[in-house]
């Protein structure tokens, strides 16, 4: 086992003693005092919850009044195996979807393109036409059920999709409810699955953002994600002010068009991640949560409340979880569930404890699904709202972290020139990378604890903690020849005069100043393949180059 740093480590009778009193310092770099009095929170925004600045929560009754929804990342396969993970999860009480897609899906190629061979089906659902999203859900009760479309780079197909799939279950696009994450500067910073050159995806984006505001309002279009910027190596900070200052040009973008921030800001949500201190986490998401209000009212002159309210999906966190012992990541989930409540997310959705190894088994899925109806049912967290405010240290690092998360976006403007071209130049990807660098060294040194990994390293379950009781996802290849089967079937017997006419229009919207979304709907309802639409978009918006920092 090892002290931590600074200081020596004895065990007497099992006990672990430090023998002198240890400096502590949050991930965001804020020092931690023994002890926290009234004069630490005395200027504390506290508020009540359900009103400005909402740093309480954006509901005066929260969870007293109705839980938080329950929304676990699924998908993989075929459609029809993605269909029945979905089923399952339904009928085990989790009460929405969270679709994951293939890499050759979120790349936007089609199941047979050569560059996809390998991956289909691997770590997501393969989607290539209308008919694969008809499949995935069939029987499955979307005018109920609000679903989350994961995807980012080709989110204007994949939504155009999902809406169409809508209107044949009899739901008008007026009622739709549902997420698309479409966060493509976050995908340069951290995940990488890009396609198009920064400025004509951002471009999408706002075509999103503008067909919704206009014929979809219930529906969001824009989930920004902190969560994989966090996961690729940024603090606590950093994950809030670059999630926020990308919202804030997508949100430029809206008003570009036209758009009041009413109009539309009020459907832009955040998926934000969890793993680390409980308190710092807990701090940062009310922190967050005060800001995005202000930043609403003063910057953009939101008047309507709901316009000011931060929402968000809080879970994860895959960044915190081990390959040794992954059994502990039961329990580590069962923490980042409880911070996620005591946070005030309004939808959770956790990584399964086998997920450092494979795609969650059904049993992974259901004991993380079982971990989120625990909370409610038996630890008291739905009884009152909030119940760490007023509590000096919490109050204190929350003042702190919201004081950084301003200061790291001015300082992105001043010395960035800007979120776009802060991504476009690869400033924030080398920011973000440099201190990931910095967390493995501090890990494989000794200085970053983690249990299992560098202390505590004994086990009972295999060997050097790896267990060979985790039921590995096997990559079966007749899933991939079943979905370019049913690929090639739907290219035969479509109308290949009515795919060819709608992909031209699609062609013609991307080089003029019209909305792309019509054209997509219409290239879609003719079963034009996810791969012809997206070939459509490079030629005319070019392909992103990563640029490399030294």
């Amino acid at each position: 086992m090892v002290a931590p740093s600074g200081q020596s480590l004895s065990q007497t009778n099992g006990e672990i003693v430090f023998s002198e009193m240890k400096q502590v310092q949050l991930e965001s770099g804020i020092p931690v005092k023994p002890v926290y009095g009234p004069e630490d929170a005395a200027d504390a925004e506290i508020g009540q919850p359900g009103e400005f600045p909402f740093t309480r929560g954006i509901h005066a009754h929260m969870y007293r009044r109705r839980p938080w929804t329950m929304r676990q990342y699924a998908g993989f396969g075929t459609p029809a195996e993605s269909n029945e993970r979905f089923k399952f999860l339904i009928a085990n009480g989790q009460n929405a979807l969270n679709v994951a897609f293939d890499l050759p899906s979120q790349m936007g190629l089609d199941s047979d393109d050569p560059l996809a061979t390998g991956e289909v089906g691997r770590v997501g659902m393969a989607v290539d036409t209308l008919a694969d999203m008809e499949v995935a859900f069939d029987g499955i009760p979307i005018e109920d059920i609000s679903v989350s479309l994961t995807i980012n780079a080709v989110a204007a197909p994949i939504m155009a999709m999902y809406f169409v799939v809508a209107e044949k279950h009899g739901v008008p696009l007026a009622q739709v409810r549902g997420t698309a994450q479409n966060d493509i500067l976050k995908e340069y910073i951290g995940r990488g699955a890009w396609i198009f050159a920064v400025e004509p995806a951002i471009r999408l984006i706002a075509d999103t953002i503008e067909f919704c505001a206009k014929n979809a309002p219930k529906y969001y279009p824009v989930s920004v994600c902190g969560y994989h910027i966090r996961e690729s190596g940024a603090d606590p900070v950093q994950e809030i002010a670059y999630a926020y200052s990308i919202a804030c040009e997508y949100i430029r973008r809206g008003l570009a068009r036209g758009l009041h921030v009413d109009d539309f800001a009020g459907r832009m949500s955040f998926n934000l991640d969890i793993f680390g201190n409980l308190f710092e986490q807990v701090a940062k998401f009310r922190a967050a949560r005060r800001l995005w209000a202000k930043l609403m009212r003063d910057e953009f002159g939101a008047q309507n409340p709901r316009t000011m309210q931060m929402k968000m999906i809080a879970g994860g966190g895959g960044g915190g979880l081990t390959i040794e012992q992954p059994e502990n990541n039961i329990v580590r989930g069962a923490y980042y569930a409880l911070i996620s409540a005591l946070s005030g997310t309004q939808t959770m959705a956790l990584c399964s404890y086998d997920e450092a190894y494979t795609i969650p088994t059904e049993k992974a899925a259901l004991i993380s699904l079982r971990t989120m109806q625990i909370l409610v049912e038996e630890m008291g967290l739905c009884d009152t709202v909030d119940p760490l405010a007023g509590s000096y240290y919490v109050e204190a690092v929350t003042d702190e972290i919201e004081a950084r998360i301003v200061s790291e976006m001015k300082r992105v403007d001043a010395e960035m020139g800007g979120i776009v071209r802060a991504v476009s130049e690869g400033a924030v990807q080398s920011e973000v990378a440099h201190r990931a660098w910095q967390v493995e060294k501090g890990v494989q040194e000794g200085n970053i604890h983690k249990v299992g990994v560098n202390c505590y390293t004994d086990w009972l379950g295999g060997e050097d903690g790896y267990s060979a009781d985790v039921e590995l996802h096997e990559y079966k290849p007749q899933q991939a020849e079943k979905s370019i089967r049913r690929l090639q079937q739907i290219r035969e017997s479509r109308d290949t005069e009515a795919a060819a006419r709608t992909l031209a229009s699609v062609r013609q919207a991307a080089a003029s100043d019209q909305n792309v979304m019509p054209a997509m709907m219409d290239a879609v309802r003719a079963y034009a393949t996810l791969g012809e639409i997206t070939s459509v978009l490079k030629e005319v918006f070019g392909e992103f180059k990563e640029p490399v920092r030294l």
